[in-house]
């Protein structure tokens, strides 16, 4: 196994840790296994991809990515006045990428309960197995924060100085502190409240807000500078003593800024005093944490959705009952499926973001043509987005090993599996967003801009079975996920892209004349009911790991 620096410099504190009570020996060949098994993971972070080996990458692997997102910290530590609200600032902006990277990438660490069915059978105290979690965690945690802050500290050096310096570096320590206690404590509260199953869900839900937050941040940030005012004086609310980043603020306005108001005194002391009593806290909590992980390893109830929704739906649109049966099967998938939530559901988030990020950057830049007589509502073909992951995605399962089960159903073709399949897709995911975004639209433009989204609402049907033609045919959920080909979808994605952009070119331009888009409803009302017929293969012909239905 690699020989790790971190343990070369653990060994320098062997002494410490034997005179604590910990089995040192053991407690590095713990280490050592959990760090060379990070290098055998793959970041959920980011989109990490398998490299062109198949091997996949450890978290600590795409530091270069954190390193030039933390670049953009630099501006914050170059303004030598109005330190509450630039360090304020920065540091809801490193809380925010910690803590999300933390509870999305390394909860498998915190929540692992390997340590106990494998290690506590064999000779290893609780003491040490304990210290050799939390240190595999406070590894990640300092590496992952100091790769992000390490330009902002470097130039806060030279910059201004050793002992804001000095300051940065301990209010980071005391920030990881704060945030692997808060996140612990947040795992314990819902372990004690709920099963073990919520609290996976919860994991992916942080997951998609990273993956949503990260995205807006490219912007939003860059006109967070144009908003800050750096001359206006800094006058704390009431409720501004309970938001962490303006604790962490106020020692730099203190120590560096000369502010003797017993206001940033006492949101100073915070800064120091929380972090400290949580961890004393969690400390003390650590046994409880320990057995309350034990509701992981349970089997979480079934939903609570009987499935009344999906049958009512399906015997509204589908023609007929393996129609339905597949459409109730994708249905219930969707619902059940965490790998496939984890890689959809952000596109989802996407999906509703971006039609306002572009109207968004119209009001900002003034556009004079953004009015109540604009175009801006088309936007919206934008949300059609998410189609391209999820009619991707629907041939992976984590349970691919059930496709088995296609070859025993007695249909005589394939076309009802795939037209259930996209009905779902669309009834589950899909309407949903539009009418949310319609709602918003008609707010913003009005009633006039209905017709308009009636033509979306037939358009979108029409651009799904294009997704479907254009990418791989596979039946739902019949392959493994490591299965998938990044090359493959970054070409059929590039096309349909350009396809959605043709549709709603395609609306603009019929638009422009008085009767322009009732002619094109009834267009877009025929190709459906054409596309729907006759798009769908009546046999599937594919060979390899693709089963076959019986005839």
């Amino acid at each position: 196994m690699n020989e790790f620096w971190v343990l070369r410099l653990l060994d320098r504190l062997q002494g410490g840790f034997r005179r604590a009570g910990v089995d040192y020996a053991m407690l590095r060949s713990i280490l050592q296994v959990k760090l060379t098994m990070d290098g055998r993971r793959t970041p959920t972070v980011l989109g990490a991809q398998k490299n062109h080996q198949g091997s996949e990458g450890s978290p600590l692997r795409v530091q270069w990515i954190y390193l030039l997102l933390g670049l953009m910290l630099i501006l914050f530590v170059v303004p030598k006045s109005n330190y509450m609200l630039t360090m304020s600032v920065l540091f809801a902006v490193i809380m925010f990428m910690i803590t999300t990277t933390l509870i999305s990438d390394f909860s498998s660490v915190m929540l692992d309960l390997r340590d106990k069915n494998i290690l506590f059978s064999k000779p290893v105290d609780r003491r040490t197995l304990n210290m050799a979690k939390s240190l595999h965690v406070l590894i990640y945690l300092v590496t992952l924060t100091l790769t992000f802050t390490g330009p902002s500290l470097l130039a806060a050096l030279f910059r201004q100085g050793v002992l804001f310096f000095l300051i940065y570096a301990a209010e980071i320590m005391l920030m990881d502190c704060f945030i692997l206690v808060i996140t612990a404590l947040l795992y314990l509260l819902v372990l004690k409240v709920f099963d073990g199953e919520k609290l996976k869900d919860i994991i992916n839900y942080i997951q998609i807000i990273l993956s949503v937050g990260i995205v807006a941040s490219y912007q939003l940030v860059p006109r967070l500078f144009d908003l800050t005012d750096l001359t206006g004086s800094f006058k704390p609310a009431w409720w501004q003593y309970f938001i962490a980043p303006v604790w962490f603020a106020a020692p730099f306005e203190v120590l560096v800024g000369g502010s003797r108001g017993a206001e940033f005194t006492v949101l100073a002391a915070l800064a120091a005093l929380i972090p400290l009593m949580l961890l004393l806290a969690y400390l003390k909590l650590m046994p409880l944490f320990e057995r309350s992980l034990q509701k992981l390893a349970e089997q979480g109830p079934a939903g609570k959705d009987s499935g009344r929704y999906s049958r009512l739906l399906s015997e509204l649109f589908c023609r007929d009952k393996s129609e339905a049966m597949f459409f109730r099967f994708t249905w219930s998938m969707m619902r059940n499926e965490r790998d496939f939530k984890l890689k959809v559901y952000p596109t989802v988030g996407l999906s509703l973001v971006l039609p306002f990020v572009f109207i968004f950057n119209q009001a900002w830049t003034g556009d004079p043509s953004l009015h109540a007589d604009s175009k801006a509502h088309l936007f919206i073909y934008f949300s059609a987005l998410l189609l391209l992951t999820a009619v991707q995605m629907l041939r992976y399962s984590s349970s691919y090993k059930g496709a088995w089960i296609y070859r025993t159903i007695p249909l005589a073709d394939t076309a009802p599996v795939y037209r259930g399949m996209l009905k779902a897709v669309q009834l589950r995911l899909l309407l949903p967003l539009l009418v949310l975004e319609s709602a918003v639209f008609l707010w913003m433009f009005g009633l006039r801009i209905l017709p308009d989204l009636a033509a979306v609402v037939l358009a979108l049907p029409l651009y799904s079975v294009i997704c479907f033609r254009v990418m791989p045919r596979a039946l739902p959920f019949s392959e493994k996920y490591e299965a998938a080909k990044q090359k493959d979808f970054t070409v059929s994605g590039f096309v349909l892209i350009f396809i959605l952009m043709g549709l709603g070119g395609l609306h603009y331009a019929v638009s422009l004349f008085s009767s322009g888009i009732y002619i094109y409803l009834v267009i877009l009302a025929a190709a459906n009911g054409w596309v729907w017929r006759s798009a769908f293969p009546g046999k599937d012909s594919r060979s390899g790991q693709i089963p076959t239905l019986r005839s």
